[in-house]
């Protein structure tokens, strides 16, 4: 089952991992998404929590995203992360309003 929740900023995302984690996840199975890429990255690194890469999307659907909008890059990542197209979208929309996306699988 994929979980989608949607915070304001990295604090409220460690809260919502933390409780995520008491729930049986693990970070590796869960995926912080931020519009721009250097937040997601950073955010991603400070904690601890899985990245979408090839495993997830395949290798094509990878190279894809290199040559994407950031936006259409950002709906194939969650999708490949469990959401399915029109639930990509709208966290997408998210995204743009400055918020942050957890999935947990």
């Amino acid at each position: 089952m994929t979980l989608k929740l949607t915070v304001e900023n990295a604090v409220q995302a460690l809260e919502e991992i933390k409780k995520l984690e008491l729930q049986g996840h693990t970070r590796d199975d869960i995926y912080v998404f931020a519009h721009f890429k250097e937040r997601s990255d950073d955010i991603n690194k400070a904690l601890d929590t899985a990245e979408v890469g090839i495993k997830e999307q395949g290798i094509l659907n990878s190279m894809k995203n290199m040559f994407t909008s950031r936006g259409d890059e950002l709906r194939n990542k969650m999708e490949a992360a469990g959401l399915t197209k029109e639930e990509a979208a709208n966290a997408e929309e998210e995204l743009d309003q400055g918020k942050l996306i957890i999935i947990a699988n």
